[in-house]
């Protein structure tokens, strides 16, 4: 079949009023050669396709289409995206391609369950024509349902070893402030012993002097010896809280990663949630001397979030940036949005993260912090994957670390992706 010119259809445009009848069919069956082509290229390609109108109505799909999206009995041209794919928004799509910031293509996933159970990536752009303005739409439907199974088995992998790695560290972790109690209740136990001793000596140095005056230096040194031994217990005792505060610290994290919760997502604005948050740790950033810095998209959609818990998230990674600066540092939250989810981005002027470090971060129990349990990364990058979201970290220039988060405007329905 021979090949198809583009400028072939503009110089028959050009003269088509000077064919003849012979020339007009000749016209029509290259055009229908070639309309015979595509169709069969179209076809044979494993990816759906879909042409619809500037109001979301399929013109054209091709058979990886039909396959994915109906049973094969119903017609599929002039049905509109949304019938097929209830959880497409049409307004949305439209949106986020006219939205001056977004990309040429816009990329969003959906679950199905009819016709059958699969999760689709789809792909939009628009058609744009000569001397026209938006004709409609190309979608590019991906199935990505065994990707998605294998990226559930791989999550799943990677949460049995991280509980065989905070089953092998809490040991050790609980054991050093363990020793530390134990090494201080021996102490309070000494200087308790020392007071028992000194007050049945001031008592027998009381009766042996009944009748006669007191020994005045004999009584100030015993009550100097006396405070000293009650301030050594007092130092005792708060070191022994802190070392308990620490377990109990140990223990809630622990917890909270070998048993985390569901998130319960609900459409939510994380502008308030960044609010609410920084106004929780103000009255620290200010004792610390630290500039705060808001840079807050008010144009966000409302993601679907657990709102306590990506507000856990925010406190950790503001108190890690807080942690990271001298006094006088600087802060700097960002919101911005893109074509199909939201970002946030925690930024310090601090000591900065090397690059052999930053690689492991997020593992159990390691930490750069002189008292840090080395827990707090590893839950808000598990929150953060549970949302179906990702973390980033690069350095902050000149110096400092920035905290990339990107939330999806969509949840993922994993439910969707197990065996079927």
């Amino acid at each position: 079949m021979a090949s198809f010119n583009s400028s072939f259809l503009d110089k028959i445009l050009g003269r088509i009023d000077r064919l003849d009848t012979e020339g007009i069919q000749n016209v029509v069956q290259r055009l229908e050669e070639q309309r015979q082509l595509f169709e069969t290229v179209f076809n044979v390609i494993e990816d759906g396709i879909l042409v619809v109108n500037p109001k979301g109505r399929i013109q054209y799909c091709n058979q990886a289409a039909r396959d994915l999206l109906s049973s094969g009995k119903e017609p599929m041209e002039q049905r509109s995206v949304h019938q097929l794919i209830p959880a497409f928004n049409w307004d949305h799509f439209v949106d986020s391609m006219s939205h001056e910031a977004a990309p040429s293509m816009v990329r969003l996933e959906y679950a199905l369950t009819y016709p059958k159970t699969c999760f689709l990536r789809l792909y939009g752009a628009a058609i744009q024509q000569q001397n026209q303005e938006n004709t409609g739409y190309v979608l590019v439907l991906h199935d990505v349902t065994e990707s998605r199974k294998k990226t559930v088995e791989a999550i799943e992998s990677e949460r049995v070893h991280t509980l065989t790695l905070l089953a092998s560290s809490v040991a050790h972790e609980i054991g050093n402030p363990l020793n530390a109690l134990h090494i201080h209740l021996q102490l309070i136990g000494r200087e308790t012993a020392k007071i028992r001793d000194m007050m049945t000596q001031q008592r027998q140095l009381g009766k042996r002097g009944r009748g006669r005056p007191p020994k005045n230096l004999e009584a100030e040194v015993g009550a100097l010896n006396m405070e000293q031994s009650l301030e050594r217990l007092e130092e005792f005792v708060s070191v022994s809280r802190g070392e308990i505060n620490r377990l109990e610290l140990i223990i809630t994290q622990f917890l909270q990663a070998m048993r985390p919760t569901i998130p319960d997502r609900k459409p939510d604005h994380l502008n308030a949630i960044v609010i609410e948050t920084i106004e929780l740790l103000r009255p620290e950033l200010a004792n610390r001397g630290i500039e705060l810095v808001e840079e807050l998209d008010e144009q966000l959609p409302d993601p679907p979030l657990d709102r306590a818990q990506i507000k856990q998230v925010l406190v950790n990674l503001i108190k890690n940036a807080m942690q990271a600066m001298d006094k006088d540092g600087l802060l700097r939250i960002r919101t911005k949005r893109d074509a199909d989810g939201v970002w946030l981005s925690v930024e310090d002027n601090g000591m900065g993260i090397s690059k052999d470090r930053i690689s492991r971060i997020f593992e159990p129990y390691y930490t750069t912090k002189r008292k840090g349990t080395g827990l707090g990364l590893m839950i808000v990058h598990r929150i953060i994957r549970d949302h179906g979201g990702r973390i980033m970290v690069e350095p902050n220039q000149p110096s400092g670390t920035i905290f990339r988060l990107w939330l999806p405007l969509f949840e993922q329905q994993e439910k969707l992706l197990g065996p079927s």
